[in-house]
């Protein structure tokens, strides 16, 4: 794992904060030269709770999800929107996913667990995995979850012979693989046909596994569901898989004299990471998907189904940003400057992983331009461990308080304890006030299951 070779040829864009756009929470503010998130000053707030820090901005988070909610519901009455908690998810996210009636998409037992604790309805559940053991299977099915998507036969057995344990019938979706390339990073990508995921359509494999579905005792198929990818700006593959999943309804209908009354579109759209960057809104979004969901119906005749998507990124991520202090400054004359904070890849994997672009400022500087050019380098024992590389920045300083933006969707998730680094805290702002909503750990939380 190392660092992509230096661009030097790259320049500072001399913007300030308030110049970086849709990269911003939608509270972000600049007073005196600090950042401000709902109202509360990141440099204090940075100084009182310590960093590395998640700040997650609450009224973002509420409106994002209430955008998505209206943008659905407007044009398709029979929608609903499940949040993905895989992106981000603490109990007070569930508390906040209910409060705005939304549904909850989860990966696991851990964040059904969440879920459960928060005291989220069941019912509104959707359970997802391409490998879903069969004590999560049981948890799911025992909590009484709305939907399990299956991946796969032998998924289907196991869930059949639970439900059928426990006196149930569980309803459950097809996880189907439409064969469609979405513009997006090849990790992230996961509609096209060599994926872990779904029914693969190669072959007549996924039409003629609904026969085995239909046939299987305690489940009732509910409906289909797809996924194509993460992080997708060209939403022109989504009418491409509408097409391809309503043809199938309409075969499993006229084949098997089964009508599907449900339909997951998953969700994918992309967000802005740079200032640069112009992702689709979520109006576009819910325009081609709805439209094309109606246009496929009327072309086959089909009845049309619920209809589902599943955010996650899109609602969070531009509404989080993560805190750090700046402890070193080393340059290396013609090649980099580095700006060594205390976090890292143990807070945000994705930059290691992905060579994903960030937007940072520092926050006590918030007003000036970005003069410089610098990678903003983690605490851990890897080449490869950066946060931002190779972006704009105001002259740092040491113990300044640097803010990176958009990272409210896969760090807090995707953290780890690399190094014996305990995982940052969690505080949510809103109307100049902030509460920790998941504390940080202490070094006695990293030996605690040690015997």
């Amino acid at each position: 794992m190392s660092l992509p070779a230096a661009d030097t040829s790259k320049q500072p864009d001399n913007r300030t904060t308030m110049d970086l756009g849709a990269v911003l929470p939608m509270t972000a503010d600049v007073k005196d030269d600090h950042l401000y998130v709902g109202g509360v000053d990141m440099v204090e707030l940075a100084h009182e709770m310590g960093t590395a820090l998640y700040v997650m901005d609450e009224a973002d988070l509420r409106h994002r999800m209430a955008t998505y909610r209206e943008a659905f519901r407007s044009r398709y009455p029979n929608s609903d929107i499940a949040f993905a908690s895989k992106a981000f998810l603490n109990k007070e996210m569930a508390r906040i996913v209910n409060e705005e009636d939304l549904c909850l998409d989860v990966s696991g037992g851990g964040e059904l667990a969440v879920a459960q604790a928060a005291g989220f309805p069941m019912e509104r559940v959707v359970v997802h995995g391409n490998n879903k053991t069969p004590l999560e299977l049981r948890e799911a099915i025992q909590a009484g979850v709305g939907r399990i998507v299956i991946d796969s036969r032998i998924e289907l057995a196991r869930i059949s012979e639970i439900a059928g344990d426990l006196g149930v019938e569980q309803a459950i979706y097809m996880r189907i693989t439409p064969g469609v390339e979405a513009d997006t990073h090849e990790y992230i990508r996961t509609g096209c046909e060599d994926s872990k995921f779904g029914f693969n359509m190669r072959d007549d494999w996924a039409f003629n596994c609904v026969k085995d579905v239909l046939a299987a005792p305690n489940v009732r198929l509910a409906g289909l569901h797809c996924h194509i990818g993460s992080q997708i700006f060209a939403l022109h593959s989504y009418p491409e898989a509408v097409e391809i999943m309503v043809e199938l309804m309409a075969r499993i209908r006229d084949e098997y004299g089964y009508e599907i009354d449900e339909f997951d579109v998953g969700g994918g759209v992309g967000i802005a990471y740079a200032a640069d960057d112009q992702p689709a809104s979520i109006d576009q979004f819910a325009e081609i998907v709805t439209s094309s969901v109606r246009e496929a119906c009327a072309k086959h005749g089909v009845k049309e189904p619920r209809l589902l998507t599943e955010p996650g990124r899109s609602i969070v991520a531009n509404a989080g940003v993560t805190l750090y202090a700046v402890g070193i400054l080393k340059t290396l004359p013609g090649i980099r400057k580095y700006v060594a904070v205390d976090g890292g890849m143990s807070d945000n994997i994705r930059t290691a992983l992905y060579h994903a672009n960030y937007e940072p400022v520092i926050a006590n500087k918030a007003g000036q331009p970005r003069t410089e050019i610098v990678t903003i380098a983690g605490k851990h024992c890897e080449s490869g461990d950066a946060v931002v590389i190779d972006m704009p920045l105001q002259h740092p300083d040491l113990g300044d308080i640097v803010c990176v933006f958009g990272t409210g969707a896969y760090c807090y998730t995707m953290a780890s304890n690399y190094n014996g680094q305990p995982r940052p805290a969690i505080v949510f702002v809103k109307d100049g006030e902030a509460r920790v909503t998941t504390r940080r750990e202490t070094y006695a939380d990293l030996m605690s299951r040690d015997i």
